[in-house]
């Protein structure tokens, strides 16, 4: 058996298919790299019989100097996500840019949002800036291992309406990872549960970070929404019972 048999991406990388091209996210260090058609059908042909011999060469050297893939202890089929997909524009579809103003809130519920970011903002610090984005991921599953019910989706929109006030006057970056995280870690401070979802749509390639509700409703989230394939989902099906 040769070295490229023992071949497999790590449990932190995840891989979504979109026909057109297959994407690679490590959630260790939030890399993410796009496969091309040409690369993406050799990654299918790997994943689907578990060996790295399709990947042989440049593409196999690179996947490993990125840490896509690394030595595995023994051989099996690679999971890979089948991702919703649109007919491909190659980047030429146009999206809505720009911010605006969130609504205001109750000042309790803006201190406690503010606490809630100043958290993930302090996770974000505590470490190597390479590997923000496995610490973030470990907040919101710690916070979502101590909840005990289903946030109602009055309780959970209240939640996310009072993150994006408090984000307009946070001085970190407070984008849709930063305001996920910190709704996940509001609610669980009264033990309220909520999925934080991760994932990716296309095209062009995109990331997008938010929570819904325990039947699977995003949460105060605009219908683009629902272009994007869940590719890590932490929480509320797994809340503890009181």
């Amino acid at each position: 058996m040769s070295d490229l048999d023992l071949l497999a991406p790590p449990a932190h990388v995840r891989a979504a298919d979109f026909g057109h091209v297959l994407v690679l996210i490590d959630y260790r260090t939030g890399h993410v790299q796009g496969l091309l058609p040409a690369a993406a059908t050799r990654f299918r042909a790997a994943a689907r019989t578990g060996t790295a011999h399709p990947l042989a060469g440049p593409l196999a050297d690179q996947l490993l100097a990125a840490g896509l893939l690394t030595p595995a202890s023994a051989s099996g089929p690679w999971p890979v996500i089948t991702a919703t997909t649109r007919a491909a524009s190659w980047g030429s579809t146009e999206h809505p840019a720009g911010t605006v103003r969130p609504a205001p809130v109750p000042t309790g519920s803006l201190l406690a949002a503010g606490g809630a970011l100043a958290e993930v903002a302090a996770v974000k610090a505590a470490g190597e800036h390479g590997t923000s984005m496995l610490r973030v991921v470990r907040a919101v599953e710690w916070a979502a291992s101590t909840c005990r019910r289903p946030a109602t989706p009055d309780q959970a929109k209240a939640a996310v309406l009072a993150v994006r006030a408090a984000g307009w006057y946070s001085p970190a970056r407070t984008a849709c990872l930063e305001e996920s995280a910190a709704t996940v870690l509001l609610l669980a401070a009264r033990r309220l549960a909520v999925t934080w979802c991760h994932g990716i749509a296309a095209d062009p390639v995109r990331l997008h970070a938010w929570v819904q509700t325990e039947d699977g409703t995003p949460v105060a989230e605009p219908p683009s929404t629902f272009a994007y394939t869940p590719v890590l989902t932490l929480g509320a099906r797994h809340h503890r019972q009181s």
